[in-house]
């Protein structure tokens, strides 16, 4: 039921906000904004500064309106780490069947990185509820549809290089959902405080995931 629950905002609105890199002093004014556009699933990234306080950090403040995840979890300690700041879901940018079992183990949802039919199909054998289709930009739209042509039972959330510019693209090749990370979580536009463009980015977004899927 957890786990049902924790995925529930992502297949919903299709969009996961990753964050890599963002420090403290902006991370809750980022969130804040993107909530505003529609975004309800957060990824922190663990080889961000100081990763497990600013997951506590924005699962305390926005809790109720946001499910927040870990991305880039390499191995066993920094998943139970980022479980016990509060991360409701991992994400891998390699197939790891350890963190796997450490997300099972306890709970809670892994989305596995992968490229191939064998990875897609080794890491949901392994307990996998997505698999993160990474990256993305290197093999385009064309490889979803390609992996789930024999492999449709397994949702594949497409990650690495997803802008406004192809994410109808993704949708429109089957993917369950997208990860985006610098195309929404501008760096630029924080570091300008217009925090209003990761805004109407968040909400375009928003609107190609519910017109294209």
């Amino acid at each position: 039921m957890k786990t049902q629950e924790v995925l529930t905002p992502l297949l919903e609105t299709g969009v996961v906000a990753i964050a890599r890199g963002a420090g403290s002093e902006s991370m809750l004014e980022v969130v804040d904004a993107l909530i505003d556009g529609g975004i309800r699933v957060f990824e922190i990234t663990a080889d961000s500064p100081d990763a497990s306080e600013l997951i506590e950090l924005v699962t305390t403040e926005f809790g109720d309106e946001i499910t927040v995840g870990a991305g880039t979890v390499l191995d066993t300690e920094t998943a139970r780490a980022c479980q016990l700041a509060g991360a409701e879901f991992l994400v891998t940018p390699t197939l790891s069947t350890d963190v796997i079992r450490t997300g099972n183990r306890y709970g809670t949802p892994v989305i596995p990185g992968v490229m191939t039919p064998t990875e897609a199909l080794t890491a949901t054998e392994a307990g996998a509820d997505l698999c993160k289709l990474f990256p993305a930009s290197t093999v385009g739209p064309g490889h979803v549809s390609a992996i789930q042509g024999p492999l449709g039972q397994i949702p594949l959330v497409p990650t690495g290089g997803v802008s406004l510019d192809n994410a109808a693209d993704f949708f429109e090749h089957g993917a369950a959902a997208v990860g985006v990370g610098s195309a929404l979580v501008d760096d630029e536009a924080i570091e300008n405080d217009d925090y209003d463009q990761l805004t109407r980015t968040a909400s375009q977004l928003i609107e190609i995931a519910h017109t294209h899927r």
